[in-house]
């Protein structure tokens, strides 16, 4: 598999990826066998980076990704910081859409003091020393609204410069943003250089927003695009059925309708939906790694035969 570089620095990633919280129980539960069974899968068919976060399974995707990569040599792994885990004081069933996750409560912490916590905690999970990307998780509006504001203050007051220590000193390799929407990648930016951002859905076959300004000032900085949420929910592998999700929740009628029209064109082209979204992000100048994630073996070779096709 082909392999492309982070940002300015001397990391390597495989053109796909795996991204691990389904591995973390998201939305159903995924047993400890199916988990490495499909990591297995993924390794198999040439894929050696891997992205998890403390978020996933409230710590249950770090294990099990740590356990999986026990005796391997030649991964790459990325997780994220934002989230600091302790034990929880109460039975925990559910979590942010996670099933029966890891017993965790978990607070928001963009400081440099929460950052260095959250990072020695996923490293103790992953079981290394050392990690080769870190992204910053879900910091902006899209999840944190009003309260934004603070946790920018903490970011830029004191969690930016922990990370850019952090790789000085060979902790970690690389770090980025991990998140769902562009305004917070560009105001970030404004404040110092990252080398990568994982940027989930806002440029897929549906959601090209990221086209308006991140692509170029990417471009422009030298930091790498990796490419997750590329079926936005699930929409562009379903098509506009009843019950078909868009952006973690139920599809409104203009994204089913923007939908029927894209699997329309795909159709008239002899592609199915899935197979125009997957060629679409695998295809794009801007794209070095594209992040594909699932619980099940099958979907990892439907997904990696159709990204073998030609165009």
């Amino acid at each position: 598999m082909k392999t492309r570089s982070i940002g300015k620095t001397g990391i390597r990633v495989t053109s796909v990826s795996f991204g691990c919280a389904s591995i973390g129980n998201l939305y159903r539960i995924v047993s400890d066998e199916d988990a490495q069974a499909v990591l297995d899968a993924a390794w198999d068919s040439g894929i050696r980076y891997f992205d998890t976060a403390p978020h996933y399974g409230r710590g249950l995707s770090e294990m099990r990704l740590g356990q999986f990569l026990k005796g391997r040599s030649g991964a790459v792994v990325s997780t994220k910081v934002g989230r600091v885990l302790s034990p929880a004081t109460a039975p925990i069933a559910e979590a942010d859409g996670f099933v029966s996750p890891a017993q965790n409560d978990v607070r928001y912490d963009y400081s440099g003091d929460g950052i260095r916590e959250s990072l020695e905690q996923s490293l103790e999970r992953l079981g290394l020393s050392r990690v080769d990307i870190v992204y910053v998780h879900d910091i902006g509006g899209y999840t944190h609204g009003t309260d934004n504001p603070r946790h920018m203050d903490a970011f830029l007051g004191s969690g930016y410069d922990a990370l850019v220590r952090l790789k000085e000193t060979g902790r970690i390799g690389a770090f980025g943003l991990g998140v769902n929407e562009c305004q917070v990648c560009l105001d970030i930016m404004d404040h110092g250089p990252i080398d990568a951002i994982l940027l989930a859905g806002r440029l897929t076959l549906l959601d090209r927003s990221a086209e308006t300004a991140l692509v170029a000032r990417c471009a422009e900085a030298g930091t790498s695009l990796v490419l997750g949420g590329v079926l936005n929910s699930g929409i562009l592998a379903t098509g506009p059925v009843d019950g078909a999700h868009y952006d973690y929740g139920l599809a409104p009628k203009a994204i089913l309708d923007r939908v029927a029209a894209l699997q329309a064109e795909a159709g008239a082209k002899g592609k199915s939906l899935v197979e125009a979204a997957l060629h679409f992000v695998r295809d794009h100048p801007a794209t070095t790694s594209v992040l594909i994630g699932t619980g099940k073996v099958s979907t990892v070779q439907t997904n990696m035969a159709i990204l073998a096709r030609e165009t």
